[in-house]
């Protein structure tokens, strides 16, 4: 046997080995160490947070030269420097206006085409867009022949999230759920992850349709936040809840503009409807993307 055969795993291995290390996820206190990392993040004790934004920036090798402030004892606490802003121009948003660009900086983990309600998570692993819209039948059948991206955000990246192209606020809505990772070995074990997880679901009216950005929330993520609404969780709900905009509430925002935030890393999933131009094929699952760049 060679040494690259050797090294070779085959397939039921691999998906043993995810089952496996992903099992401990379902008998942990998901909400309650959410809500105690939340709480740490927040801490402005000088020593504890400075501690915490050098381990993180030296794991993780992230590139605080992109930071519109670098220096790292300038952030009051963790998350105040996770949620740090870019440089001006650092990130440029692709023209046009049937131009889709990225929401976030992260890794593209699924994209393509929504056939019979169905989205895929992982290899082998799907489930439907009424299920990841909390069961809303109708807005889910806006998306017959649409297109959806998957983009996981790591400890890395930059963690604010703006619009794929202009649009005007629509709606809202809260989704209670779990709180497991949605770092690529569990969604490759998790069956419907993503239906499954807490999530903010977010609609907006553009000149091709209805765009939604599904903000999903993961463990030690438990705290989503838009620009208008503020911080959504914690506290975590146990029903659904829904808001819908009109008048001077309905906000416009243009391609790029910021939407959102995730308080630590977690996952987008970008529905469109049909009839848009579809995604280029150089996007592909593992590969990298950059907020701003153009996916059509």
């Amino acid at each position: 046997m060679s040494k690259t055969q050797k090294h070779q795993q085959p397939s039921w291995f691999s998906k043993l080995s995810d089952v496996i290390l992903t099992l401990p996820q379902y008998v942990i206190p998901q909400h309650t160490l959410s809500v105690i990392m939340h709480a740490l993040t927040r801490s402005q004790m000088t020593w504890f947070k400075n501690a915490f934004i050098r381990f993180i920036t030296w794991k993780f090798d992230v590139n605080l030269s992109e930071a519109a402030v670098s220096d790292r004892d300038f952030y009051p606490s963790f998350n105040a420097f996770f949620t740090r802003e870019l440089r001006q121009g650092i990130r440029p948003v692709a023209a046009g206006k049937d131009v889709v660009v990225s929401p976030v900086d992260g890794a593209v983990s699924q994209i393509g085409p929504i056939i019979e309600q169905t989205i895929v998570q992982a290899k082998g692993r799907s489930y439907s867009v009424e299920e990841l819209l909390g069961g809303d039948k109708s807005l889910a059948q806006r998306y017959d022949n649409g297109q959806f991206a998957t983009i996981y955000l790591s400890p890395r990246d930059y963690h604010r999230i703006h619009m794929p192209v202009a649009g005007k606020l629509k709606a809202m809505r809260y989704v209670p759920g779990k709180l497991f990772s949605v770092n690529p070995r569990t969604a490759r074990a998790v069956p419907r992850l993503f239906a499954r997880n807490e999530r903010v679901i977010c609609v907006f009216d553009t000149e091709f349709g209805d765009v939604v950005l599904v903000l999903v929330g993961a463990i030690f993520v438990g705290s989503m936040e838009t620009v208008w609404a503020g911080q959504i969780t914690p506290p975590y709900g146990k029903t659904i809840e829904n808001w819908t905009y009109v008048g001077d509430e309905a906000l416009s925002f243009e391609k790029g503009q910021e939407m959102g935030r995730f308080n630590m890393g977690s996952t987008v999933v970008m529905l469109l409807p049909a009839g848009m131009k579809p995604f280029n094929q150089e996007w592909q699952p593992e590969k990298k993307i950059q907020l701003g760049q153009a996916m059509n």
